[in-house]
């Protein structure tokens, strides 16, 4: 599968083969593709922690209302930024968890993303990165981006209608929509 097919079968798999588990060699390929996502100035600016544990999976469940899909997922990679490292550890951590999607599309894994990092409510993230932080022993200093939930999918959504392309792009100039 090329890259452009990935991007356009990537769906938000939120429900999972749940006596399915992910081979060992399939789970590192993804997370390799983590790790090899490009960093501003190719600074370390992000951590990948890869939990499989069945206990912690249903305890990150309880990050959000929005992440109960960790109950049925084989695996769950957290990803943090460390802005101490790099001013762009955002875009990096974002960066990560986008290749890390589409690796797991290439590889027949279903993904779903959970927020953890809440841009627009600082007390709101400051809650869910504690509750993760605590769980899993992340250093303070480090902010927690996302979970991705990794599993073989139960069931694959139709593709979502997406915004027309003449609202999306634009040419030379802001609303220009043709060449």
């Amino acid at each position: 599968m090329d890259v452009f097919k990935a991007i356009q079968d990537r769906r938000e798999i939120t429900k999972f083969e749940v006596s399915k588990p992910i081979p060992e060699d399939v789970l590192e390929k993804v997370i390799d593709a983590g790790v090899f996502a490009p960093t501003g100035n190719n600074l370390p600016s992000k951590n990948l922690i890869v939990v499989q544990d069945r206990d912690m999976l249903d305890q990150l469940a309880d990050t959000t209302p929005y992440m109960k899909w960790l109950k049925e997922a084989q695996a769950g990679i957290v990803v943090t930024g460390k802005p101490s490292v790099s001013k762009y550890w955002l875009q990096d951590a974002s960066f990560a968890c986008a290749f890390i999607w589409l690796e797991a599309v290439e590889v027949g894994l279903g993904s779903a993303f959970g927020a953890v990092y809440h841009s627009e409510d600082e007390e709101e993230s400051q809650i869910r990165e504690g509750y993760v932080s605590n769980l899993i022993n992340i250093p303070e200093e480090q902010r927690i981006v996302a979970v991705l939930g990794l599993g073989y999918p139960a069931m694959t959504p139709d593709p979502k209608k997406h915004v027309p392309r003449e609202e999306v792009v634009f040419y030379e100039k802001f609303g220009k929509s043709s060449k």
